[in-house]
């Protein structure tokens, strides 16, 4: 499934399974998919709503978790 974005490029959607396994977590350590969903519920990471399955745009999440969930450091 595609999706048009803004620009004009399309970009491929994927589904929670395909967010786990594409790399923009560290190896070894994604999130469980009940972390992802619970995320997806408390709209911390952007998603599409395509009647009721949701799907993630890659890029998307990977620039929103660089940007938005960082937690400053201690000291």
């Amino acid at each position: 499934m595609e999706t048009q974005t803004v620009a004009g490029i399309a970009s491929p959607l994927t589904d929670i399974i395909g967010l786990r396994a594409s790399g923009i977590f560290p190896k070894d350590k994604e999130p469980s998919i009940p972390t992802l969903r619970n995320w997806t519920k408390l709209r911390r990471i952007p998603h599409h709503r395509v009647g009721h399955f949701v799907y993630y745009d890659v890029a998307e999440v990977a620039a929103h978790i660089r940007t938005k969930l960082k937690v400053p450091a201690r000291g």
